[in-house]
């Protein structure tokens, strides 16, 4: 990791509480290293039997970074469960997606299935990661089967 990179993200958490979450092995405790290499997080290689990161991660825990920024290393998790709203109310959670809203053709759009979407648009143009756009997919099928069920 690029000490460079490291100063941006200490900078983006100055004067935070920011807790790191996501699938195992994808470096949440290698970020933590990084900021605060007195940390000494243990990490683990990518399993080449599941060829995904193991739970090297077996506990929650809060470090100060300084006075006023603290971050917190979790468990990575194989999956996300969401149940709390519903798939019309997602794509408020994804706040890239708030300067679309009323350019789309439709009103409600879902920025899934409709023509003339400007959230599509905007991954098309690159102006929304991809990535983010494929997550937001997943998570909207998701909870349309949830509520099938």
């Amino acid at each position: 990791m690029k000490e460079r990179n490291i100063e941006q993200v200490r900078k983006l958490l100055e004067g935070k509480t920011t807790v790191i979450a996501g699938p195992s092995g994808v470096g949440k405790s290698s970020i933590i290293n990084a900021l605060l290499p007195e940390a000494r997080m243990q990490t683990g290689d990518i399993s080449r039997k599941i060829e995904r990161g193991r739970h090297t991660t077996r506990h929650s825990e809060l470090f100060s970074i300084n006075g006023s920024s603290y971050i917190m290393d979790t468990p990575g998790f194989s999956s996300l469960y969401i149940s709390d709203f519903e798939k019309e109310e997602l794509k408020y959670f994804f706040p890239e997606f708030i300067k679309y809203e009323g350019a789309c053709r439709f009103d409600g759009c879902s920025h899934i299935h409709e023509p003339d979407c400007a959230v599509k648009r905007g991954v098309s143009e690159g102006a929304i990661a991809a990535l983010r756009y494929d997550s937001y997919k997943e998570m909207y099928e998701g909870l349309k089967e949830k509520r099938r069920y």
